[in-house]
């Protein structure tokens, strides 16, 4: 009878011992899945709000089992970084700019071409398109995987010069430049001179007359207030500015099909909203550097930019062969 008990106590006191080293997996295997969304805007930038749009939707989707942490502003890292970081796990989701990407995949310059796109409905057509939803999967053997495109909106081009028309207008001039291939090949084609140069250096090198002119949104132009340096706005709608929202393929594929199929529902309706304020801050911003009266905004006639697209001809087919025909034919069928 001893015995008997002596080996019941044995045998739950192994089985309270177990279940005690049990307990930290049973707790782990409770964790909701963390997902680090990374970004270097400020988060009420249309980019911003589009992020915490996403947090807001993924949690409601999935409470308890999904937690979104955004870390705007480059708190966590940098452009210079942030691929690396995703590549690396350190972050699970970041929205560089489309030409951040041309290292991973020559495609992507489709978006640099100038006069591309007559408008951002164009580039809308175009991005939820096969062409533009391929380009999304076109850099999963690099370990990227594309869930959406973010507008930021579509390019206006200014100077510290009283006209900005026709494309002789530039010539001599320097313009800074995101650093991209095709953006360079632009102004060397208008016998400007092109400038790569970090955004947060603009404004000072435009006041200084480092640089005679540069090109971006007008969200952009305004509140980093580059019209108060600068003369002349041409609304020339040339090219565009967006990001596209990437994740690290393999942890994506590795995720349970239910939160898969949820998180892409949550990203699509924060891609709407984002991309809506985006619209709405350029049509406001642009209206407020008018009614500021620093810099003159012109507007382009037909002919003018019909100047303007034989001058980029040359930069179209010097990247065909990197682009492919196919993906440079579908964009200009966006237009129509």
């Amino acid at each position: 009878m001893k015995s008997l008990n002596r080996l019941r106590r044995t045998l739950l006191a192994t089985a309270v011992a177990a279940g005690a080293m049990a307990l930290p997996f049973a707790a782990s295997a409770q964790a909701p899945i963390v997902i680090k969304f990374s970004h270097v805007v400020a988060e009420q930038t249309p980019k911003g709000q589009g992020a915490m749009k996403f947090k807001e939707l993924a949690e409601k989707k999935f409470p308890g089992r999904v937690q979104v942490q955004v870390f705007p502003s480059s708190q966590l890292f940098g452009d210079a970084k942030e691929l690396e970081a995703l590549l690396l796990g350190d972050v699970q989701f970041i929205a560089p700019s489309l030409s951040k990407f041309d290292r991973y995949t020559k495609k992507i310059q489709v978006f640099d071409l100038p006069f591309m796109f007559d408008n951002i409905e164009a580039v809308d057509r175009f991005q939820a398109g096969p062409s533009g939803q391929a380009l999304l999967k076109s850099m999963t053997n690099r370990g990227l995987l594309g869930l959406g495109y973010w507008h930021n909106g579509m390019k206006q081009m200014s100077s510290n010069k009283d006209k900005l028309t026709r494309p002789e207008d530039v010539k001599g001039l320097k313009f800074r430049i995101q650093a991209s291939d095709v953006l360079e090949a632009q102004f060397r084609a208008l016998d400007a001179s092109p400038q790569k140069m970090a955004f947060a250096e603009v404004y000072q090198a435009l006041q200084t007359g480092v640089v005679d002119g540069q090109e971006n949104t007008w969200s952009n132009i305004y509140s980093q207030k580059f019209h108060e340096v600068q003369k002349t706005i041409a609304e020339t709608n040339h090219g565009v500015i967006d990001y596209m929202l990437v994740t690290n393929a393999k942890w994506w594929n590795g995720l349970p099909a239910d939160i898969r199929k949820g998180l892409t529902e949550a990203m699509a309706e924060a891609t709407a909203h984002a991309n809506k304020l985006a619209a709405d801050i350029n049509q406001t911003d642009r209206k407020k550097i008018a009614d500021t009266g620093k810099a003159r905004i012109q507007t382009l006639s037909k002919e003018d930019v019909a100047a303007w697209r034989k001058t980029m001809a040359p930069v179209w087919k010097k990247f065909e062969g990197d682009i492919g025909r196919d993906l440079i034919d579908a964009a200009q069928k966006s237009n129509k």
